[in-house]
């Protein structure tokens, strides 16, 4: 079997820290996301704090990498449009 290089080393550790990294990210975007739409659906008084965290989770993301911008954008509206539904039936 070949002896891989230092560089080759180093880029596969880096690599792996990356992944651990973004896989908490992207468990924490999921979590807060599913957080909203409970809130929604069972207080949409109340939801808009957990809509707003899930946003600001989503751009964190974004900036990030874990997510790209369109996927971020999309699941963002979809939010803001679920909690605006919620908002109207609500009143």
């Amino acid at each position: 079997m070949a002896k891989k290089s230092l560089s080759s080393a180093k880029a596969a550790r880096q690599n792996e820290k990356r992944r651990t990294e973004n896989r908490g990210r992207r468990q924490t975007v999921r979590t807060v996301i599913r957080t909203a739409r409970e809130a929604i659906v069972s207080e949409p008084a109340e939801s808009e704090a957990a809509v707003k965290a899930a946003v600001r989770a989503l751009d964190v993301a974004r900036s990030r990498g874990v997510v790209y911008k369109r996927n971020a954008a999309r699941r963002k509206s979809r939010l803001m449009k679920q909690l605006n539904k919620a908002k109207s039936a609500a009143s």
